[in-house]
């Protein structure tokens, strides 16, 4: 039995569920601010060999605004970026966010284009042409970028490909 008086117990539960929608918008309200603060992502690009995907945001760039040559040369010398290792026998698959396929994007290999401009948001190649030195390929890791922009570039997401056999 309580010793609360009658209607007690029922106000301080009213009271209790009061501060918890107090709390709860407070925490809505925080988090809003917080996502606020935050710059919008830049597209992703994604490469698949076989059943391994690496994806990743723009190394550089991918804001719209043009890059110079300058900084596209800093972007391609990064030594951060991601890896993924690539069987010579496999098909490499280059994916893109619609985002950047509608502004064009060329594959680079070592800086060097290796297609021709696209729309599309997919595309394949041979895994052996990453370590053919017909296409400018040296030893057994090669740095292949998606260049955004078809005439200037506007974003750059390179990756790593180390031969794997």
């Amino acid at each position: 039995m309580t010793t609360l008086p009658r209607g007690a117990a029922a106000r301080s539960h009213r009271a209790v569920r009061r501060r918890r929608a107090v709390v709860a918008a407070g925490a809505v309200s925080a988090g809003l601010l917080v996502l606020s603060a935050c710059d919008k992502p830049t597209a992703m690009s994604t490469i698949t060999v076989g059943s391994s995907s690496v994806a990743s945001e723009a190394t550089c760039g991918g804001e719209d605004d043009a890059l110079k040559a300058a900084d596209l040369a800093k972007c391609l010398k990064d030594k951060d970026i991601k890896e993924i290792s690539v069987d010579p026998d496999e098909t490499v698959r280059f994916g893109v966010d619609p985002d950047l396929a509608d502004k064009g994007w060329t594959i680079l290999m070592n800086g060097q284009p290796l297609t021709d401009s696209s729309t599309k948001t997919y595309r394949t190649i041979p895994g052996s042409v990453f370590f053919n030195a017909q296409y400018g390929a040296q030893g057994d890791s090669t740095l292949v970028s998606v260049k955004q922009g078809e005439n200037e570039a506007t974003g750059l997401w390179s990756f790593r490909l180390k031969k794997d056999a």
